[in-house]
């Protein structure tokens, strides 16, 4: 008798119950996963139902019927989930793991109009501590909690009847079939403004939750995975040194800074109303004001921006290729990577680096973060510990910036420089009001202004020894409230411009533009070409005068100001 009352307790505070317990309050698997279908197609999809209530084509009974459908739709979808999981020990786990996802992801679409796409879950593996640490805002904990942690627990504590295995299998797959049942059902009553809906407003597919974070996950390592097994190609065996790398010649020196998060119509050098580049606008700079990134996040731009495939070609290729750093070094340049953000993305692999562990034993940072201009302060002694043979030929630095990394905008910029104020002192950033946000925003740009200003100056300072170079890029853009967005990372197709258009900055020595052909004047006579990530590759390989059947002239933007002796001699 004990032996089975102690049975009973140990069922009822697990949450499972016997089929042959004789508790009244134990409920039939199935009411268990209504019940919590319900509440994820509904109270959890938050961002689904505010999307849908700002399209002009769902306005009225029309609109909420839809709504409706659609959520029945995505109740039935989660019942099929559920009951092909309803087993014991397995149920109430994999309830609570999609209840805290859920709760997470509404949180994060609401509150910066993002979707969860493919691309998005990468940026969610690649994330460090750092910046997961500045989206972990007290409005986060809260939806969490009310979303999924205590829906969560009511579920554990619920009470269910599971039966032995042949019984079960049998209600499990009646399950399922009822469930697709009631799903086609519903969706043949709804299909004319579902199909319409669903393909005139593609993104909607991506804020349906928690399907769009299992959609998500699977592609992700799917294709994380593949990337992983796929080897490496390379690329660009025939890479040389051109006719400008003559003994007694400086060699070249570039320092080529990957910006963070920042847009180019916040560069006042592009003709942003506000002064945000004073430091850049009293040296010689050309900024190139139609440039496009690659992608909408760091993890699908990185990569790309030093492929030799270009965008598109990136994005269908089913093979993995070296990058242009590989190509430099092959070359015979030395090839270093400096960086200050969450880590080069795998291209910095085969070539001298320094990480973020590295930097930050700088007495200059807080253990956890670096100012940029850190990289400026390492710069020569690193340089210095790169083979000697290689140096003397040239070499090429890149410094990846933490620049503008958001929601912690106010964290970029230091204390005793913000000249754009008051700034939101917030990573929710949509609980601040929006001249906040983009004077916090506003001052990250500034701070790059400084610091690259100095990397500048720095390169002034070698002039003896080297012909040097800066070229700065962003990897993309920010939303900072334009039509409720905030942040980054939307698919590129229906991406808005703020999140692609990003600025590109060129500054060269005399000796560099001697030695190159190029001239600064005939830079800025071009800076409203239209470029993208695609000519970075090909610029880099022309600027540094290294040969390959892999370079292409017209993606080159330096080309166009080398003059036609002097490109027919190196080239």
């Amino acid at each position: 008798m004990s032996l089975l009352s102690s049975s009973h307790a140990g069922s009822a505070l697990s949450g499972y119950s016997d089929p042959d317990s004789p508790s009244r309050n134990r409920r039939p698997v199935w009411q268990l996963n209504l019940l919590v279908g319900l509440w994820l197609a509904f109270p959890a999809n938050i961002a689904l139902w505010m999307q849908l209530s700002s399209l002009p084509d769902l306005q009225g009974l029309r609109g909420v019927a839809f709504a409706a459908s659609l959520g029945l739709m995505v109740t039935c979808g989660l019942m099929t989930v559920f009951s092909l999981l309803s087993w014991r020990f397995i149920l109430k786990p994999a309830i609570v793991l999609l209840l805290v996802a859920a709760a997470g992801g509404a949180y994060f679409m609401t509150a910066y109009r993002v979707v969860i796409d493919p691309t998005m879950m990468v940026n969610v593996m690649q994330t460090d501590w750092r910046e997961t640490r500045d989206l972990l805002h007290p409005l986060f904990f809260v939806a969490l909690v009310v979303l999924g942690l205590l829906p969560a627990w009511l579920a554990w504590r619920t009470p269910v009847v599971f039966h032995r295995f042949p019984a079960q299998a049998l209600r499990n797959f009646g399950g399922v079939v009822l469930s697709l049942l009631l799903l086609a059902a519903v969706a043949l009553a709804a299909f004319q403004d579902l199909s319409s809906v669903m393909r005139n407003h593609k993104s909607l597919r991506y804020t349906i939750n928690p399907f769009n974070s299992i959609y998500s996950i699977g592609r992700a390592v799917q294709g994380v995975g593949a990337e992983r097994n796929r080897p490496i190609l390379p690329v660009g065996e025939d890479a040389r040194l051109g006719a400008s790398h003559r003994p007694g010649e400086k060699p070249p020196l570039l320092l080529l800074v990957v910006g963070e998060t920042a847009r180019a119509a916040n560069f006042s050098l592009n003709g942003y109303v506000r002064n945000t580049n004073p430091a850049l606008a009293a040296e010689n700079v050309a900024s190139f004001r139609q440039v496009f990134s690659c992608g909408t996040s760091t993890a699908a731009s990185l990569p790309c921006m030093f492929s030799h495939l270009g965008r598109k070609d990136f994005e269908s290729r089913d093979s993995e290729f070296q990058n242009l750093l590989d190509v430099l070094q092959r070359a015979g340049l030395a090839v270093l990577w400096i960086d200050n953000q969450s880590g080069c993305k795998g291209l910095c692999d085969r070539v001298p680096q320094v990480t973020p562990q590295e930097l930050r034993l700088s007495a200059r940072c807080d253990g956890d973060e670096c100012p940029d201009d850190v990289m400026v302060d390492e710069v020569g002694r690193r340089i210095a510990a790169l083979p000697a043979a290689q140096r003397a030929h040239g070499v090429v630095v890149v410094m990846h910036q933490m620049g503008s990394h958001g929601p912690a905008y106010y964290k970029r910029s230091p204390l005793d420089a913000k000249p754009f104020l008051p700034e939101c002192q917030s990573s929710a950033l949509q609980q601040c009001e929006r001249q906040s946000v983009v004077n916090a925003y506003d001052n990250t740009i500034a701070t790059t202004d400084r610091f690259l200003a100095k990397a500048i100056r720095w390169l002034r300072s070698r002039e003896a020894d080297f012909a040097g170079s800066l070229l700065y890029v962003s990897d993309h853009g920010e939303s900072l409230g334009e039509n409720n967005l905030y942040l980054h990372g939307l698919p590129y197709a229906i991406a808005p411009d703020e999140q692609k258009h990003v600025p590109l900055i060129v500054w060269m020595s005399p000796a560099a533009q001697a030695s190159s052909g190029v001239t600064m004047t005939c830079l800025k006579g071009r800076l409203d070409e239209p470029l993208s990530h695609d000519n970075l590759f090909h610029s880099v390989l022309g600027l540094m005068d290294v040969t390959t059947a892999l370079y292409q002239r017209p993606l080159d933007f330096f080309s166009a100001c080398v003059g036609a002796d002097k490109a027919t001699a190196v080239r």
